[in-house]
């Protein structure tokens, strides 16, 4: 009986990017029918891969869990192959010491001798290059156009580079997230999202910092005469840390708006639900965060404002016919990737509440007219 070839793939840590190697094992599944596939991932990001069709199974990781703790777990499973996706030193040491023969990763940070393939950069990468206050000025003073980059910079890229070190396809697919009938039908039932309207959702907050982050009064703008054209209701997420801002966000559209349901849901969803909740929405108005990728890989459509970050490279680009409305705004420093504005904001400030409805229209026409 032929031995199965076991396959280790080191997850990235954040939740956009994870979404983002989606369409890299989505590939390695294809070349790979036969293989057992596991994915090494961080617990906060383990529900995310539940039912996940290009993988076996995946092996969470707790935040303490040290290099060596991580790699006797991994030796103790004998994996043939390594495949690792985060350019850091700590994942290439895991796959070292747990002495999986073939190990695959890029050849950055000076980590090339723990690996037994180190891949070089591609030809198309670029890394966010951070903005110096003095390279902000300079390019205002010159009145410079806002930076965009070819399609083959996006980052989606990178994975697939990896994956097709194994003889995977390179050419990028939509990314993909599994969510079932019941899980969607448990989540409108718990969050009382059963209506004759359709549902709209927002997340006006960002993890990285305010510079990705749209106005709030804006959100607030779009959101009351989208109810007054569509009448949608509104369902808005965030994590936590995003409650003091999502709360006084509901209680302005409560007030603007008293007719409309308002659930606020900050804070209140597990992974999987927020996975639910968004693919049970007909749109997404969000900023440049996690549940824009998580939304756009369940199938909703989202309306985003990008401001300090380039759609070309973290965007959901590669979905055709998804009605996707990525607005860049106008700024000779954008985009920046600071995680706070040094001047006035004017990247996002020029992206007024007239151009995210009319986009949010645009986006939601098959599902709400």
């Amino acid at each position: 009986m032929p031995t199965v070839e076991k396959i280790l793939v080191r997850g990235v840590n954040w939740l956009g990017d994870a979404v983002m190697s989606t369409p890299a094992l989505q590939r390695l599944r294809e070349a790979k029918p036969d293989a057992h596939i596991t994915l090494l991932t961080h617990e906060k990001l383990a529900e995310l891969w539940q039912g996940h069709r290009s993988i076996d199974g995946a092996m969470p990781f707790g935040a303490k869990a040290g290099v060596f703790t991580t790699a006797r777990r991994l030796k103790e499973e004998r994996f043939d192959t390594a495949i690792v996706f985060p350019n850091s030193v700590r994942s290439a040491l895991e796959v070292f010491f747990a002495r999986i023969p073939a190990r695959i990763g890029y050849a950055r940070n000076a980590r090339g001798i723990f690996l037994t393939r180190a891949v070089a950069p591609r030809g198309g990468a670029l890394r966010m290059h951070k903005r110096s206050r003095a390279e902000i000025d300079r390019r205002i003073v010159r009145n410079e156009k806002r930076d965009t980059f070819p399609s083959a910079a996006h980052h989606v890229h990178d994975y697939l580079r990896l994956v097709s070190m194994l003889g995977a396809n390179s050419s990028p697919l939509p990314p993909l997230l599994c969510v079932s009938q019941e899980e969607m039908t448990a989540a409108r039932s718990r969050f009382g999202l059963a209506s004759d309207s359709p549902f709209f959702a927002m997340n006006p907050g960002a993890e990285y910092g305010p510079a990705k982050r749209w106005p709030a009064e804006r959100f607030v703008e779009a959101a009351c005469q989208l109810h007054e054209r569509t009448r949608c209701q509104w369902v808005i997420l965030g994590s936590r840390a995003d409650r003091e801002l999502t709360e006084k966000i509901a209680s302005e559209l409560s007030s603007r708006i008293p007719l409309a349901k308002i659930s606020d849901l900050a804070g209140k969803t597990s992974l999987r639900e927020l996975c639910a909740v968004l693919k049970s929405c007909a749109l997404l108005l969000t900023n440049d965060t996690g549940p824009m990728h998580v939304a756009a890989a369940v199938g909703t459509p989202v309306v985003v404002p990008f401001g300090s970050t380039s759609p070309e490279l973290t965007g959901p680009s590669f979905v055709p016919g998804s009605g996707h409305q990525l607005i860049a705004g106008e700024a000779p420093c954008a985009p920046c990737f600071l995680r706070h504005c040094p001047i006035d904001f004017r990247c996002m400030k020029s992206i007024s509440a007239g151009q995210v409805i009319e986009a949010a229209l645009r986006a939601s026409v098959p599902l709400v007219r």
